[in-house]
């Protein structure tokens, strides 16, 4: 149930952390992957890695923010692999962070910009190509930082991010007649590049607030993600799913 052979998926984010983790599993699973990033050099060598683990992709750099990008990933999925049936829309950053009234407003837009505004404009060209297989699995990452917990100096990104889960809902009711599945993924802690620990006791209180006492590999997150695309979840839409290692309900 978790075979992705024949399918064709876009990955955005998909330079570093969970996005390539993703990016290699979904490849490993069977599908044909787009891979997206800003950085070139970076998807060049995800690719060259995909292609020499025996799997298929391609890679094209951009600007999530960028609508021509958008259309220009789902145009390549569609000129190369014939068709596109699973998106991860991965991409995002923390951004500006500090107290809510000191928060700038262009820190405050970049950041809606980064993490919302690029999923919205990823829907709007991924969506018409689902239906034209008849189906899809559309899968915003988010997060549960806004959603079941409040981390004070992250108004804007917490904002973006929760704001991810509304549009998930709305996505899955107007689609799900169409065969296309929308969920949110909410990862906890994960060890990416973007989890710079300043200090060895910073990373230790930040493990022990998850149930598990630790934070999770990109890999753990990555499965998840094939979860949603895949037709194990055949019958879920409009969730959002939690894989937070229990931060969102430890209190120890």
């Amino acid at each position: 149930m978790f075979d992705l052979t024949d399918k064709t998926a876009i990955v955005t984010g998909a330079s570093s952390g969970i996005g390539r983790a993703a990016a290699k599993l979904f490849a490993h699973s069977g599908a044909a992957v787009v891979v997206a990033a800003r950085r070139a050099d970076e998807l060049d060598r995800l690719v060259a890695e995909i292609e020499a683990d025996g799997g298929t992709a391609a890679a094209l750099a951009g600007d999530v923010r960028d609508e021509a990008y958008a259309k220009a990933l789902v145009d390549l999925a569609e000129k190369k692999h014939g068709g596109l049936d699973i998106a991860l829309n991965n991409a995002g950053w923390t951004g500006e962070m500090g107290e809510t009234a000191a928060v700038s407003p262009k820190g405050w837009n970049d950041t809606i910009d980064t993490n919302l505004t690029s999923c919205f404009l990823a829907a709007k060209h991924q969506i018409p190509a689902m239906q034209r297989r008849g189906r899809g699995s559309l899968i915003f990452t988010s997060t549960f930082v806004g959603y079941t917990v409040g981390m004070p100096g992250m108004a804007a990104y917490a904002a973006a991010k929760a704001g991810l889960i509304g549009l998930t809902q709305v996505l899955a009711a107007e689609y799900g007649p169409h065969g296309i599945r929308v969920n949110a993924l909410l990862p906890g802690g994960t060890d990416t590049p973007a989890a710079t620990f300043r200090t060895d006791e910073e990373r230790a209180f930040v493990e022990g607030l998850h149930a598990l006492k630790r934070i999770a590999r990109p890999a753990e997150i990555a499965a998840s993600a094939l979860y949603l695309a895949s037709d194990a979840s055949s019958f879920t839409t409009g969730t959002a799913l939690l894989a937070d290692g229990g931060v969102s309900i430890n209190r120890t």
